[in-house]
C-alpha cells in the first residue's frame, strides 16, 4: 500500500473531512482508510445518508439516538463516549444525555444501561455518593465483562 509522503492521499483527505463532518473519528476508520479505503468510503456513504445529512431529525436528536443504540448494543465505551462528546459540543446537556441512556433500561435492562452510564459518567464526572455502612463493592462494568458471555 502506498501513502503520499505529503499526507495528501485521497484516504488522508477523506479522514480529515470525516472528522470535520462528524466531530470524531474512530480507530477502525483510520485503519480502514489504509487497509481498504474503497470499503470505508462505501460504508461512510450509508452513514452520511442516515446520520450526517440534514433531513427531518436534527443532529442533536440523531446523537441521542446513536448514544442509546450504542448503549443497548453494549458498544465499546470509547465509541459511546465519542457520541457523548459530540452531543455535548452540539449543546445537549449532560442531563438530557443521561435521560436518553435511561431509555435503555426498560428494553435492554440494567446491564446494557450500565455500559452507557459508565461511559457518560466518565465524561461528565459524576461524584459517587458513598455508603456510610460496610458494603461489598460491586464495581462497574468494563468492556471485558461483556465480551464473552454478554452479561456482567
Amino acid at each position: 500500500m502506498t501513502v503520499d509522503p505529503g499526507g495528501e492521499s485521497p484516504a488522508q483527505l477523506y479522514i480529515d473531512d470525516m472528522v470535520r463532518a462528524r466531530g470524531y473519528v474512530l480507530d477502525y476508520h483510520k485503519k480502514m482508510a489504509r487497509a481498504d479505503f474503497a470499503v470505508l468510503e462505501a460504508a461512510n456513504h450509508m452513514v452520511s445518508a442516515a446520520y450526517l445529512d440534514q433531513r427531518l431529525l436534527d443532529r442533536r436528536t440523531k446523537e441521542l439516538i446513536f448514544i442509546v443504540s450504542l448503549t443497548v448494543m453494549r458498544a465499546a465505551k470509547g465509541h459511546i463516549q465519542s457520541h457523548i462528546r459530540v452531543a455535548l459540543d452540539l449543546g445537549v446537556s449532560p442531563q438530557e444525555i443521561l435521560e436518553a441512556i435511561e431509555i435503555a433500561l426498560p428494553e435492554a435492562g440494567i446491564v446494557a444501561f450500565q455500559v452507557g452510564f459508565d461511559a457518560w459518567q466518565e465524561i461528565v464526572g459524576v461524584e459517587p455518593l458513598e455508603p456510610r455502612v460496610a458494603v461489598h463493592q460491586g464495581g462497574s462494568p468494563s468492556e471485558s465483562d461483556f465480551s464473552e458471555s454478554g452479561a456482567g
